[in-house]
This record gives C-alpha cells, sequence and structure tokens, in this order.
C-alpha cells in the first residue's frame, strides 16, 4: 500500500513509519526541511520535501497515494489562540482540497481527546474545528479519526517548577484516574487503523494506562530522586498566572486552562468512556526513565 504520512520524523510518525515499512507498505513522508532527507531515507521511505501551508505541494505530494496520515503540529504558544485555530482551520482545508484533488478515498487523521465538544474544551477545540472541516469530504472518503488521550510526554513542561520549587502545580490533580498515553502506542494504534479495513467515518480512541495525578508524582519523584514529590492541584486564576509567566500569550494562556478545567471536571472525557480504546502497551513507569535523563540535563 502508498502511504503518505505527515509530522516528518516526529514522535509519532518516525515510528509510524518504521511500523509500516516493516509490514510492506510504501511509505512518504513530508517534511519541511531537507537535512530530514537522509534520515527518513535511512528508514526506507521516500522524502517530500514542503510545507503544508502549501496546497500545490500537498497535491503533489498525496496523488497515488491509497491513504494519507493528516495531523497538524504543536501550537506556537506565543500566538494568540484566535491565530492559532486560524492556521490550524486553514491547515485542515488544505488537507480536504488535496486530499479531494488526489481522489484519495482512505484518510487518517490524528485528532485528539475532546474533540467531541464544539466549546468547554480549550484549546482542545481544534480537534473539533479540524473533525468538522474532514467531514465535508464527499462519502465515498473514508476516514479514521484518532483521538489520543493526554501524552506522556505533556509532564516535561512541570520540569521547571519541580526544579525551583519541589513539587508539580496545575489546575487539575487529584486521586481520579485519568488515561494517558505513549506516542508510541499512538503510532501502534494509527499502524493498525491503516492496515485495517476502513468503513465510513470511524472514531478510535488511544490510550496506554489510566492513573491519578498522584500516582504521575509519585512514579516520576522515584525516577528522578525525589520520592517526596507532591501534585497539587491549584486554582484556574492561578495557573493562567502561572503561564503567563512561562512566556504564554494570554489568551493561549487561558485555553490551556479550559482545557485542564475540563480534564479536572471530566467532560473532556465524556466521550472517551463511551468507546473501547485502544489499549498500548508502553506504562508510564517506562517513560518516566525518559524524563529523568531529561530531568538531569
Amino acid at each position: 500500500m502508498k502511504i503518505v504520512l505527515t509530522g516528518s520524523l516526529g514522535h509519532i510518525s518516525e515510528p509510524l513509519a518504521t511500523e509500516l515499512i516493516k509490514k510492506g507498505n510504501e511509505i512518504t513522508i513530508i517534511s519541511s526541511k531537507e537535512d530530514k532527507i537522509k534520515a527518513i531515507e535511512a528508514l526506507g521511505a521516500k522524502a517530500a520535501i514542503g510545507s503544508i501551508d502549501d496546497i500545490d505541494f500537498l497535491k503533489k505530494a498525496f496523488t497515488g497515494a491509497d491513504t494519507v496520515y493528516c495531523m497538524v503540529p504543536y501550537p506556537d504558544t506565543k500566538q494568540p489562540i484566535k491565530a492559532l485555530f486560524e492556521n490550524y482551520i486553514q491547515l485542515a482545508h488544505n488537507y480536504k482540497t488535496a486530499i479531494e484533488h488526489a481522489n484519495i478515498k482512505q484518510v487518517v487523521d490524528l485528532s485528539t481527546v475532546g474533540a467531541h465538544m464544539k466549546t468547554g474544551n480549550g484549546l482542545l477545540q481544534y480537534g473539533y474545528q479540524i473533525e468538522k472541516i474532514f467531514d465535508q469530504l464527499p462519502s465515498d472518503v473514508h476516514i479514521k479519526f484518532m483521538r489520543p488521550v493526554s501524552f506522556y510526554y505533556n509532564v516535561l513542561a512541570y520540569i521547571p517548577q519541580i526544579r525551583q520549587h519541589g513539587l508539580i502545580a496545575a489546575n487539575y490533580g487529584g486521586e481520579t484516574k485519568k488515561p494517558w498515553v505513549s506516542p508510541i502506542d499512538i503510532a501502534a494504534a494509527t499502524a493498525e487503523a491503516m492496515l485495517t479495513p476502513f468503513a465510513g467515518r470511524e472514531i478510535k480512541y488511544i490510550m496506554s494506562e489510566e492513573l491519578s495525578c498522584y500516582q504521575i508524582a509519585a512514579i516520576l519523584g522515584a525516577a528522578i530522586g525525589k520520592p517526596d514529590l507532591q501534585w497539587n492541584t491549584i486554582a484556574d486564576d492561578q495557573m493562567l498566572h502561572n503561564f503567563i509567566q512561562m512566556g504564554m500569550e494570554p489568551t493561549t494562556a487561558q485555553s490551556f486552562v479550559d482545557m485542564n478545567a475540563g480534564i479536572q471536571n471530566g467532560s473532556i472525557y465524556a466521550d472517551y468512556y463511551k468507546h473501547q480504546p485502544f489499549q498500548g502497551k508502553v506504562k508510564f513507569e517506562q517513560y518516566a526513565k525518559q524524563f529523568a535523563e531529561i530531568y538531569h540535563q
């Protein structure tokens, strides 16, 4: 099968490409950086160098593919949320146009948990908006919306807090278990989705392990040599202040606060619990070893 992947050699796209190539598929990886060509080719894939902002480039890159995998980059938190959402919406339209032009019939969209919500999900509203644009594709275009939960590596953002204050503080936390996921498991779930039959529009959630924030802190603390590491739940306004102090643009900071609030009240996971998620294999204790290496750098 001929498959085109976006995301260059990122946390998900590289292991996804590796798995698909191992299964005998012909893979093209889109990257904006020419210095990635050798690494892409070393995997056994073909490099397509260009920007996903360029519709003509996308049309050419998608032409001849059986399946395309579409994702958007991590947000630039120094931009206002309005600009971020506008950029994501434009990228989704670019993908839609290229898919139609290339007559692609099988699409995998890397969406997000919380994409079932039009409002109340903060930053994750982008997932809702993008899915609605993809839903405008003709009915003979089959789409799998992959909705991973909170990434393990999101906890890297707390390293400055731990170093400076010896704790983690966020406007979500507590003893209630929440689902988390490794990018390795997202890649595995996505590869499985690509290589099984497509039928209409499907939603697939992905998780690796359900843990409370107290458990997360205990595992991280043990890994970095701080066994008493605590996770404290703070008010939304304090979280907003902290994000702005970290350099986030205020409206984008508010979107992160709102997202965290949705995690805390459970609304972001409401649809997740209605589905049977893909169960990954990577445990948080395994990821904590990588966290510790970064922490001690």
